[in-house]
């Protein structure tokens, strides 16, 4: 297949997230925040980690907040905090980042994955029931790209079934189910700040969100080496501690995040009234509010389209081309291909393009015609 180039384009490379248009916003207050934290010489669960786990929590609408390393450290403290180990099961979703399933495998749990639901790409909580088991223990509930699941749904299930409930809202901070943000449904809540996330540290850092007294104090000496006094340990701990640097960084971006989050949605809407009928485009459901950490397209051309894209400048991502139950690394579990064929299909549909608060509308555009342009000569 012969595919178009656009010659002498008006743009630079469009990436997916571009942070260098970002920094030129936020430089001056970041750089002051910096500053100030390297005076006090002060590094590490500091006055700044502190302020920022108050601010998300009463963001969130949770009692608690912890600054932790990364979204992953999250998860499996989450999973330690409730006693989760060998011997467990935890029924997750096969469509989402490896680090879900891994941080179920780190603490000698076994991961069990279920089918996704086709319109959202959100586990789908009518497969949840037939999946479980006298050992399982917990679900982790993804919010992928940005997108609530079927909060109602999965905590009757947990309810019923004495279960408890983790929300991987690694990419969904700001996102709302029946107008509550994600991460205060569940037991516990888990963020990552990673770097190109909606609300990004200049790297790796992560926070947890609970309402429950007992799994904050569990969480609090658990990221510290299991230690609620310097230099006695109750248990087995992990160092996992939010330093002061990125605490002062996510601060000084907090304060952009919902500015940021309302201009996703604003080029979100755009792609979706240029594109609806052209293919599948993220569904906007009605009691939920999407925060578009990613903007993903379905069509069987995929692979082509994102080669055209390269050509004319523009990146595209797939999010994510093998889902957990063929990843090499959960073979010892034994699916095969087949097991989840909504999840299998859908690895092979989506495109992920740039979506970013500091896209034009000019380089949008752009992108757009550059999409139509491709299935128009290729239809």
């Amino acid at each position: 297949m012969e595919l178009n180039r656009v010659s002498n384009s008006r743009f630079n490379q469009i990436p997916m997230v571009d942070l260098k248009e970002e920094l030129k916003l936020i430089r001056d207050p970041i750089s002051e925040a910096l500053s100030k934290v390297l005076d006090s010489g002060q590094y590490i669960l500091g006055e700044k980690v502190e302020k920022l786990e108050k601010l998300i929590a009463q963001y969130i609408g949770t009692s608690y907040g912890l600054g932790v390393a990364n979204g992953t450290d999250a998860l499996q403290l989450s999973l330690k905090a409730l006693n989760i180990g060998p011997g467990d099961e935890v029924i997750t979703t096969p469509f989402t980042f490896f680090a879900t399933g891994e941080a179920i495998a780190q603490v000698g749990a076994k991961p069990v994955f279920v089918d996704i639901e086709d319109e959202t790409y959100n586990i789908d909580p009518f497969q949840i029931v037939d999946a479980l088991t006298e050992n399982t223990k917990a679900i982790i509930v993804v919010h992928l790209y940005g997108q609530a699941a079927k909060m109602k749904e999965i905590m009757e299930i947990a309810q019923t079934h004495n279960l408890r409930v983790i929300e991987d809202a690694c990419q969904a901070i700001g996102t709302e189910y029946d107008g509550k943000k994600v991460g205060a449904i569940g037991d516990i809540g888990c963020f990552s700040f990673f770097p190109s996330k909606s609300l990004g540290a200049f790297g790796d850092a992560g926070l947890v969100v609970t309402n429950q007294k007992i799994l904050y104090e569990k969480i609090n000496s658990l990221r510290n080496h299991g230690s609620e006094k310097k230099y006695h340990h109750s248990s087995i701990g992990m160092n996992s501690r939010l330093d002061e640097i990125q605490a002062a960084i996510l601060l000084v971006k907090f304060s952009y995040l919902d500015t940021f989050l309302d201009k996703r949605r604003d080029i979100a809407r755009r792609y979706t009234e240029s594109f609806n009928s052209l293919f599948k485009v993220p569904p906007i459901i009605e009691n939920r509010k999407h925060t578009f950490h990613q903007y993903c397209i379905e069509l069987d051309s995929r692979d082509e389209l994102a080669l055209e894209l390269t050509n004319n400048g523009i990146d595209s991502a797939i999010y994510y081309p093998v889902p957990l139950h063929l990843q090499k690394a959960f073979q010892y579990l034994h699916y095969e291909e087949g097991n989840f064929p909504i999840a299998e299909r859908i690895a092979n549909r989506l495109l992920a393009l740039p979506i970013f608060p500091m896209l034009s509308v000019q380089k949008q555009d752009y992108i757009i015609s550059t999409v139509k342009n491709f299935l128009e000569n290729n239809g």
